[in-house]
């Protein structure tokens, strides 16, 4: 029988997310490669990200290999952020066929709310080598107003 204390270690609990993550995407890309790269469930895999605030904004930058820029539709709401794309496996000539496949095409999805609503004009998104990298700037509060006696 297997035990992890996870009541004495602060460092444990901090990794217990990572180490859910990790043990997820073994299942699911064990299923896949069962299923001969076609997804098991149909559902999207959730890209790794990461979240930097600044003063300004936000970085965001998420891993999606095997994605290309032309599949990607980055849309933003208020403090939602919302990144969806298809990567769609190679096309085969004419009386080629697939044999084995362990690179399947991935479909990823993900959102996520930010602390401060985001300026969507003055924000930006670059996508490089399976890589999206967002610049958010965060919207300018609106100062006090005064408000005429009358």
């Amino acid at each position: 029988m297997f035990v992890m204390p996870l009541a004495h270690s602060a460092r444990i609990r901090r990794a217990t997310p990572i180490f859910t993550r990790t043990l997820d995407r073994l299942f699911d890309e064990s299923l896949e490669r069962q299923s001969h790269g076609t997804p098991a469930t149909g559902s999207a895999r959730a890209p790794a990200m990461d979240v930097v605030e600044t003063d300004a904004g936000y970085a965001v930058v998420f891993d999606m290999p095997g994605a290309s820029k032309d599949q990607l539709k980055v849309s933003v709401e208020g403090r939602r952020v919302t990144v969806e794309t298809t990567a769609q496996g190679a096309e085969r000539p004419d009386g080629e066929r697939m044999l084995y496949r362990e690179r399947p095409a991935a479909r990823y999805a993900r959102t996520l709310s930010l602390p401060a609503e985001v300026d969507h004009n003055a924000s930006q998104a670059k996508f490089e080598n399976g890589v999206l990298t967002l610049t958010l700037v965060k919207k300018a509060l609106a100062g006090a107003t005064q408000l005429q006696v009358n």
